[in-house]
């Protein structure tokens, strides 16, 4: 189906403006001409007049779990993996609903769901899945109670994390997920909230494991993120050759130098925090997961203003569980309290398709891109907060040419 959007005001997300008056002509699901609107007449099936509006990207999330379908992560080891994937399909057709187009998840989706979507059963955004994160013995993947010594298989494969430890044992973990089908591989470098044993400040997996990791996932041209709270964690694994953090939150100013150094990418995922200290016990959260909240909450803006004033790259991530995924686009709203719109279009945009591998693919109005587009009835470099409300401001949705909602018939 060939669609032309005609007399756009079309957002350049990596120079921060609008273009005016242009004409976006979208073939088998690329965007195949952009131009002025007077110059694109070739015979279509439809014109959409854009006229008042902005045409922009598709966002992308790059941490998120599909999976997660409650905040009780060991629960969903006892489910049937057709009932876990009939929650996954609400949970992305959801996300695609909010305006997002491409998604990365970060442990517990798998090459089945990423099929499904792929071939359209399943309504949802673009999956980038990893597998199984990987963590330590007592690491931020092992849900097992202090009182449980053994490591007996869940009912399926519904899991979203894997224990193995010393250096062969990660290899040959790295070569699984990769088997699989994973896209990235990630990694447990320190504690965490949801998991029952581990502190958050400490550091997990010894440096050759670590190594070892990125070396496996390197030689299937993949990369490894990196689960990390302190400068510590965050930095044994950027020297390691870790290519993304995930959260961050307790950084200080010993990490944006080396990221810069080593071109590697932050994700900072603000939005989960406030919402488990509000809605996480009854999303599910374990109360020992609820206590661990306060060391992490308060910290997140200020190394995401840190590390936006150093330059590092910096893409979209909300790590949301349970029903707590409704408040994906909170992200938009706390992350301006420290940075400018532009600046967080372009993590949600360009450079979180920069991250995926995939520029020029996603994340940009440009000729050869997916045709993964939004109409929104206000101007996101103004006020940021017309995508913090998607249900409001967003008037249409495409994905791969493919219209998932219209207001404009």
């Amino acid at each position: 189906m060939r669609i032309r959007f005609e007399n756009a005001s079309v957002l350049d997300a990596e120079r921060g403006t609008l273009v005016s008056d242009r004409s976006v002509l979208v073939e088998d699901g690329r965007i195949a001409e952009i131009g002025a609107s007077s110059e694109v007449h070739d015979a279509v099936d439809r014109t959409i007049d854009v006229r008042g509006k902005v045409l922009m990207p598709g966002l992308i999330d790059c941490h998120v779990h599909v999976t997660a379908a409650t905040a009780n992560l060991a629960e969903i080891e006892e489910w049937s993996p057709f009932y876990l994937a009939a929650r996954a399909a609400k949970i992305m057709s959801s996300m695609l609903q909010r305006g997002f187009t491409t998604v990365r998840d970060a442990a517990g989706a798998d090459f089945g769901l990423a099929r499904a979507v792929q071939e359209g059963f399943v309504d949802g955004p673009r999956l980038i899945f990893g597998g199984r994160g990987l963590s330590q013995t007592g690491g931020h993947g092992d849900g097992r109670s202090s009182g449980r010594t053994a490591q007996e298989a869940g009912y399926s494969y519904t899991t979203g994390n894997v224990v193995c430890d010393g250096v062969p044992e990660v290899r040959r973990t790295v070569r699984e997920e990769i088997k699989r089908g994973a896209q990235h591989i990630k990694l447990m470098l320190s504690g965490g909230v949801a998991s029952p044993t581990d502190r958050v400040d400490s550091t997990q997996f010894s440096v050759d494991e670590i190594r070892a990791a990125v070396e496996e996932a390197e030689a299937a041209n993949l990369y490894v993120l990196g689960h990390a709270y302190t400068s510590r964690a965050i930095n044994r694994g950027l020297e390691c050759g870790v290519r993304s953090i995930e959260h961050g939150n307790l950084m200080d100013a010993s990490s944006p130098p080396l990221f810069l150094s080593h071109g590697a990418f932050y994700v900072p995922t603000l939005v989960t925090y406030s919402a488990l200290a509000e809605h996480g016990l009854a999303s599910g959260l374990p109360e020992v997961s609820h206590r661990k909240i306060s060391d992490v909450l308060d910290a997140g803006l200020g190394a995401l203003e840190m590390a936006d004033r150093a330059g590092v790259q910096i893409a979209y991530g909300t790590d949301l569980l349970g029903a707590m995924h409704v408040f994906q686009n909170r992200e938009f709203k706390i992350r301006v309290e420290v940075q400018s719109p532009a600046s967080i279009l372009r993590a949600a945009t360009v450079t979180a398709a920069q991250l995926l591998r995939m520029a020029g693919q996603v994340g940009v109005v440009a000729p050869g891109a997916h045709a993964d587009l939004l109409i929104v009835d206000a101007n996101p470099l103004e006020d940021i907060g017309v995508l913090a409300d998607p249900d409001t401001h967003i008037q249409l949705i495409m994905k791969a040419g493919e219209i998932f909602r219209d207001r404009l018939t």
